[in-house]
């Protein structure tokens, strides 16, 4: 009798894209189970992937190209779907803060925090609005920013000043002379639009596992330049509450891409929904972890922030309300993940052999080789040496 598998990776940043992370894992499976009934569902949780995901959920859906400025101020070109509308629902535009304020598009000699910003995320969601959509989806993941979605709110019309009236350059190093915030020229389509802002993390924008905490080291912030973003994430919060009588900073998400999803959610009136969760509806993955015998999904790696509510420990807690076996293939599995992923992943394991992230092909060639051995194991799992071991 043939075993059904549900493969659902999320992409393995800098390597793969979950689609290719998917088809490698398959053809291992194959390769080792030749009965094996397989189902592909790259997934998603609002960082790179998602609008391949969405696009690629609905008929007629097309992926778009818009120009826009960088993180760091350079001009380039960053995809976006568009998904057309229906009788009842207008045209829905679904944008990816990381084709445009992403981490990967800095190279790391290059990367500044303190200066990097969202204004090419707010030019993709003006290019959405342009194009006729009035629902529109920002994934809020993998983000090279720590700007509260200041330079997102600038791309889309707001102004913040300074004590002597003066527009402030885009960028948290100038936040903490921010005295005013005028939202007056914001672009007024927003007011007859669905905003949402896919949040690929569950945590606060403020404190010890606020946005700047916990996700500044991977943007190359130091120990005083954390505490900087943190404390400029504080001022900026304090000058929304006494200016505009909002105080979201403490809610579960907020602090998703360097607080975008804070500040979309108060400068422009987004609601902050969990991305896997809008991904997972779109792609039917209630029902088809109930199809399947073992789930399959992965990403580039696999630590302490994977169970912030990543997409493959979102996937994993789903298979197992459903008592389903959920093993995890990650390049790197890195100390101390075990007691944050034990809940929810049967077993995890390490594809590559020295913990090194490997070139794409090299990737695609491990994973494959990784998911061949673990259908040929007599118990269906394989043990490697990790430090989750």
């Amino acid at each position: 009798m043939s075993m059904r598998v549900l493969v659902a990776p999320q992409q393995f940043k800098g390597t793969l894209t979950a689609r290719q992370a998917a088809e490698a894992i398959a053809r291992g499976v194959k390769a080792g189970l030749p009965d094996a009934e397989l189902d592909l569902a790259p997934i998603a949780d609002g960082g790179i992937g998602t609008v391949d995901a969405l696009v690629l959920s609905q008929a007629g859906g097309e992926d778009r190209v818009a120009a826009v400025t960088g993180p760091l101020g350079k001009a380039l070109l960053a995809h976006w779907g568009y998904l057309p509308g229906a009788r009842d629902k207008p045209a829905l535009g679904v944008v990816e803060m990381a084709a445009a304020s992403g981490l990967t598009l800095v190279p790391a000699p290059e990367r500044s925090v303190l200066d990097a910003h969202t204004v090419g995320t707010g030019e993709l969601m003006r290019a959405a609005l342009d194009a006729g959509c009035r629902r529109l989806l920002v994934g809020a993941g993998d983000s090279g920013t720590c700007d509260g979605g200041t330079g997102a709110a600038m791309a889309l019309g707001a102004r913040f000043l300074d004590a002597k009236g003066q527009p402030l350059p885009p960028g948290p190093r100038h936040l903490e002379r921010l005295d005013r915030i005028d939202l007056t020229g914001l672009d007024p389509r927003l007011k007859g639009c669905a905003l949402t802002v896919l949040a690929d993390v569950v945590n606060p924008l403020l404190g010890e596992t606020g946005t700047a905490r916990v996700y500044g080291p991977q943007k190359g912030a130091d120990t005083d330049e954390i505490d900087f973003l943190d404390e400029t994430l504080l001022h900026f919060s304090l000058v929304v509450q006494r200016q505009l009588g909002l105080a979201l900073h403490p809610e579960q998400g907020a602090g998703a891409a360097g607080g975008l999803a804070y500040g979309l959610a108060v400068l422009c009136g987004a609601k902050i929904s969990r991305g896997f969760d809008v991904v997972s509806e779109a792609l039917g993955l209630f029902q088809r972890v109930g199809e399947a015998e073992v789930v399959l999904t992965g990403e580039g790696q696999i630590d302490l922030q994977t169970a912030y509510a990543k997409g493959p420990w979102s996937l994993g807690r789903l298979a197992r309300m459903q008592k389903k076996k959920v093993v995890a293939f990650a390049g790197v599995v890195s100390g101390g993940s075990g007691s944050a992923t034990k809940d929810v992943f049967d077993d995890v394991i390490q594809v590559t052999p020295t913990g090194e992230l490997p070139s794409a092909a090299e990737a695609e060639r491990l994973l494959f080789e990784a998911a061949r051995r673990w259908a040929l194991s007599p118990r269906r799992r394989i043990t490697v040496e990790t430090e989750q071991k």
